[in-house]
Order: structure tokens, then C-alpha cells, then sequence
């Protein structure tokens, strides 16, 4: 049930479950069993009933009912064998996929997270793989026993008087047609946009908790992030559609499949009206205690189908992730001469975009030289920064360091050649050594120490209780934004790599941290090719060139003093910029 498409998600499930495939198949085997020893209690209550009804040797009923109770408890112990077999598998296979995707994951280019979404990437890794967990554990066998009971049922329902029997199968078979209805071709893809709204939900419910502190500090509402109360407002929609799409079905559904007793009754009037005997009596009975099972599997059917197509569509998710592939590695080891950084008419659009994001740009940084991208938002400033260290590959042009094509360069070489730090650098949930440490796994704590007061960090480091061995988060201890910022510089300075590209880095910094931070990086920054990317057009006037980006071009560069005789767009930002920096209230 619920397979609209053809997509063989078995093969796959048992490709992940490796050597326990046979545990899978095992365990439905199991559940088929389970549920034909369920219902064969059923013909021996029947048995007792005509006993009874006739007067007949009651003391077989005991043995009857010994019988019966025996093979209830063996079915449920024989079920139990069932889902232990299932959920070892199941267990399994989430490890192995949660492990094939991590593994994965760590090969993709980082511009994949910029352009997916931590919170999308993290759902498919936690609740894809849930999905697929809770499916083999539990569902599997649910739907091999959803399978089998109908067969049984039918001989049940059939076998002792088959015109009641048919009776009682009218509702039931309506109701399976309107199920049938509900599972259509168009199910699976509605299975898929409410898998989506709910993949976008969490990666904008992500990036919302990233900016609530702004949020707080200027008093703005959900509506401040458009983005995350669109999606909130789209999926309600989409439920409310959704919901009265299948109004009709599942009314449809759920009244047949309970009115089954009044045909029941229908059938016992019919049978009846000529007379009562001891066989009608004793099938009205039976008939009542088994007509229930119909309503149960037919429920059975319907949740383990929507199951299915829920797990079809995880499954799909982790398909894509996997079908990423990892930017092709260097087939050279080509080491650069110098760290001259040349960018030869570069063009680049994004996944999915209708424009180039770059569009022939050509830039030439000299080893050492400090240089600084600005322009409006979306200008394509963060781009040029992130194509430089291969979070993406150019669409069209190259971009060389040291003369060498970065795409020919082993990856892991490319990053010990650069560091940089971001406007929204994050901390991991371990001592600040630790965090520190991870620019040069194998420092010193002197050399940790070192980088640290290069960073300015000394008047953080005093204040915590276990001073570097202090954890971060832990029994209250939490560090602000500037000050999470100059732990990550200190981490770029340990790692002394020859290249420094700082994107936003002081955005959020109060203006004591600020202070703080540009002397790290003119500390840090010493002797190395600096890449810096502003909107504060204050901290990069000292830049020995500064490029001025505006819709995906390089329109002019030069320093200060020459991009302000040009009289062009950077004179106009830096006119404004500076207004905005005299503004005060009441002014």
C-alpha cells in the first residue's frame, strides 16, 4: 500500500543493513506466522460457541479455550520474536545510514551549507533516518500482519455462512475503495510538500534562534523575518488544503469501516424474521466477534501504507544528500609559488538561480597585499571570498594562488593555506582550549596561550573559572558575540595560514570588542595576503586596495583616496556610511 512510485526502497533498506538483511526478512516471516496463530483462535471460538449453543460435550470447550489461550500467547511471544528481529536491523540500518551520510556530508563543498541549510541538512540526518528506523522496527511488521489477516479474515467471514458474510464485507469494501481514493498517485507527492514544509520550517526555525538576539535588541516581532513567517503561513495553507482535499475520503472511510455492526444488524434481521434457530444464533454470534477484526485491518492497511510512502519520501531525501557529489580533488600536487591570488574572468551562479551571482570578473591580489571587497548586499562580495577556498567551483574562469588552479590543489592543502573567520563564527560545546586547538590539532597549551594574546582574549580567559579548560556552555558559562569572535580569531592565528580572509568579522562587535578585534587582526594579519569583507567601510580605508563589487562585477578598485576622486558609487556608500555614523537622536 501506498506505493505510487515505482522506487524499490526494500533493496535499498537491506542495502544499509549490510550482513542483518536476513534479520529483515527473518522478522516478517515471523509476523506472518504471528498473525495466522492469531486467527486461528478465532475458528476454535467458533467451535466453543456451537458447543455451547447446542449442548453438546462441554467438556471439550476446555480444551477449546486451552487451545485457543496457548496459541494467543504463543502468536504474541512469536510477534515479540518478530520486532526483535526488526528493530536489531532497524538499528542498524540507522546506524550505517546516519554514518554513510556523515561521511558523505564531510566531503561535500561548504557552500552546500550555504546554500541548503544547516537546519534542512540536519533534519534529513536526524529525522529522515528516524523515519526509516521506525518503519523497519515497527511498521514492517505491522504491514506484513496488515497483509496476511485480510486472507485470513476473508476464509473466516466466508467459511461458516457466507450471505452474512458477504453482508458484512458491503461496508468493508466501500471503505477500502475510499481508502484506495486517499492513497492515489497525487499522495506521494503530497507526502513530499509536507515533508518539504516541514524541512524549510526548521531551516528558517534555525536561522530565526540565530537572530533573535537582534530581534530582542531593536523589539522587532516574527514578522522582522519575513522569510521564517512565510513558510510558517505556507504550510498552513498547505494543511488546510490538504485537510479538505481529503475530507470526503476519510468520512467516507472511517463511517464504513464502523458500520459494519449495522449491517450486522441488517443481516440478523434478514436471517431471522423466518424464525430462530440454534446455526443462526450461533453465526449472529460469531459474526459479532469477528466483524470488528475487519475495521482493525482495514485501519492497519491504511496507517502502514501512509507509513510507507512517508518512509519512500525520507528515503528520497537521503538520496539526494548522497547524490551530492564531492568537488573533484586536485589530480596534480602542484604546490603555489607564492600566494598571489589571481581570479581570471570568473563567472558563477548558484543552484537554481535564474542570474550569475559573478559574472566575468577578473582581480589580481599580490602576495601580502591587504585588499577589501565592499559594495551593497548581494553584490557578490561573500561569493568571490568563498570560490577563492573552493566552497564552490567556478562556473566559468579559474582562480589561481600562486599561479596554480585552486581545483588542482589537494583540498586538505588548500585549507592549511587559508584561514578565515565569518560574521557569525560559532564555538563548539568544548573548553576554549579545545575550540582554540582546532586551528592546529597538535599546538601546545603555550602555543594556545600565544594565540590567545595575539587575539586579545586575556581579559576572557581571566574572568572564566578554569580559565582555557573552561567549557563553554557549561554550568552557566556562555561568552558574547565579540567575544566568541576573538576566540575564533585566536584559533586563525594558531593555524598561521599564509592566506586571512575575514568576511563581516566585527558586525556584531560592541565597540569595546571591536577595538579589540581590529587590533587582532592587525596582529594577525602581518606579512599575510589579507581578504577582508565590509560593510563598515571605516575599518578598511587603510586597505591597500579596495574593490568595489555591485551586481556580480568589479565596477572600480583602488585606494581610498582614488576611489574617492573617482566620484562613484564608492564615494556615494562611503557618504553615506558616514552619515549614518554622525546620525543621533534628536540631531
Amino acid at each position: 500500500m501506498g506505493k505510487t512510485e515505482k522506487y524499490d526502497h526494500m533493496k535499498l533498506i537491506k542495502q544499509y543493513a549490510g550482513g542483518h538483511k536476513h534479520l529483515i526478512t527473518l522478522g516478517r516471516f515471523l509476523a506472518a506466522v504471528s498473525a495466522v496463530m492469531t486467527l486461528i483462535p478465532y475458528y476454535l471460538l467458533w467451535r466453543i460457541i456451537r458447543i455451547a449453543v447446542n449442548g453438546e460435550n462441554l467438556d471439550s470447550i476446555k480444551i477449546h479455550a486451552i487451545l485457543a489461550v496457548s496459541l494467543i500467547v504463543g502468536a504474541l511471544l512469536v510477534y515479540i520474536a518478530a520486532l526483535l528481529c526488526t528493530h536489531i536491523s532497524a538499528f542498524r540500518v540507522q546506524a550505517n545510514m546516519r554514518s554513510s551520510l556523515m561521511r558523505r556530508i564531510i566531503t561535500l563543498p561548504l557552500g552546500v551549507f550555504d546554500e541548503d541549510g544547516t537546519g534542512k541538512i540536519r533534519r534529513i540526518v536526524s529525522d529522515s533516518t528516524a523515519v526509516t528506523e521506525t518503519y523497519i522496527a515497527h511498521t514492517l511488521a505491522d504491514k506484513t500482519v496488515a497483509a496476511i489477516t485480510p486472507v485470513g479474515l476473508l476464509v473466516l467471514v466466508f467459511a461458516f455462512n457466507w450471505k452474512i458474510g458477504l453482508i458484512c464485507m458491503i461496508p468493508a469494501v466501500i471503505g477500502f475503495i475510499c481508502m484506495m481514493s486517499m492513497m492515489g498517485k497525487g499522495m506521494q507527492q503530497k507526502m513530499k510538500e509536507y515533508q518539504d514544509a516541514l524541512e524549510t520550517m526548521s531551516s528558517e526555525a534555525t536561522e530565526y534562534v540565530r537572530g533573535v538576539p537582534v530581534v530582542k535588541t531593536f523589539g522587532q516581532t516574527v514578522h522582522s523575518f519575513k522569510r521564517f513567517k512565510d513558510c510558517i503561513d505556507g504550510y498552513g495553507k498547505w494543511t488546510t488544503d490538504y485537510t479538505l482535499m481529503l475530507r470526503f475520503p476519510m468520512m467516507g472511510f472511517m463511517t464504513c469501516i464502523n458500520a459494519i455492526f449495522a449491517f450486522l444488524v441488517i443481516a440478523a434481521f434478514l436471517f431471522t424474521k423466518n424464525g430462530v434457530n440454534s446455526a443462526v444464533i450461533l453465526n449472529i454470534m460469531y459474526y459479532i466477534i469477528i466483524t470488528p477484526l475487519v475495521t482493525i485491518a482495514l485501519t492497519k492497511i491504511a496507517y502502514s501504507g501512509e507509513a510507507e510512502m512517508n518512509l519512500i519520501d525520507a528515503l528520497k531525501r537521503v538520496d539526494k544528500i548522497m547524490e551530492i557529489k564531492p568537488l573533484e580533488e586536485g589530480k596534480t600536487n602542484e604546490r603555489p609559488a607564492d600566494f598571489e591570488i589571481e581570479i581570471d574572468k570568473v563567472s558563477f551562479r548558484y543552484k537554481d538561480a535564474t542570474r550569475n551571482a559573478l559574472s566575468d570578473v577578473s582581480i589580481s591580489i599580490k602576495s601580502g597585499e591587504h585588499v577589501a571587497f565592499v559594495g551593497p548586499s548581494g553584490s557578490g562580495k561573500t561569493t568571490m571570498a568563498e570560490l577563492m577556498v573552493r566552497f564552490f567551483d567556478v562556473s566559468e574562469g579559474a582562480i589561481k594562488i600562486g599561479g596554480v588552479d585552486v581545483k588542482n590543489m589537494p583540498s586538505s592543502y588548500l585549507m592549511q593555506q587559508v584561514s578565515f573567520v565569518f560574521q557569525d563564527s560559532r564555538l563548539i560545546k568544548k573548553s576554549i582550549l579545545e575550540n582554540v586547538r582546532m586551528g592546529k590539532p597538535d599546538a601546545s597549551d603555550e602555543e594556545v596561550m600565544e594565540a590567545l594574546k595575539k587575539a586579545q582574549c586575556m581579559d576572557i580567559i581571566e574572568k572564566l573559572p578554569n580559565g582555557i579548560h573552561t567549557v563553554i556552555g557549561e554550568k552557566g558559562t556562555y561568552l558574547s558575540g565579540g567575544e566568541q569572535q576573538r576566540i575564533t580569531i585566536a584559533r586563525a592565528v594558531l593555524k598561521d595560514a599564509p592566506i586571512l580572509i575575514l568576511d563581516e568579522a566585527t558586525a556584531f562587535a560592541d565597540p569595546d570588542n571591536e577595538t579589540k578585534v581590529q587590533a587582532a587582526f592587525d596582529e594577525m594579519s602581518k606579512d599575510k595576503t589579507l581578504v577582508m569583507i565590509a560593510h563598515r567601510l571605516s575599518t578598511v580605508m587603510n586597505a591597500d586596495r579596495i574593490f568595489v563589487m555591485d551586481d556580480g562585477r568589479c565596477v572600480e578598485y583602488g585606494t581610498h583616496e582614488e576611489l574617492m576622486q573617482l566620484n562613484g558609487l564608492y564615494r556615494r556608500m562611503f557618504e553615506e556610511y558616514s552619515k549614518s555614523i554622525e546620525w543621533k537622536v534628536g540631531a
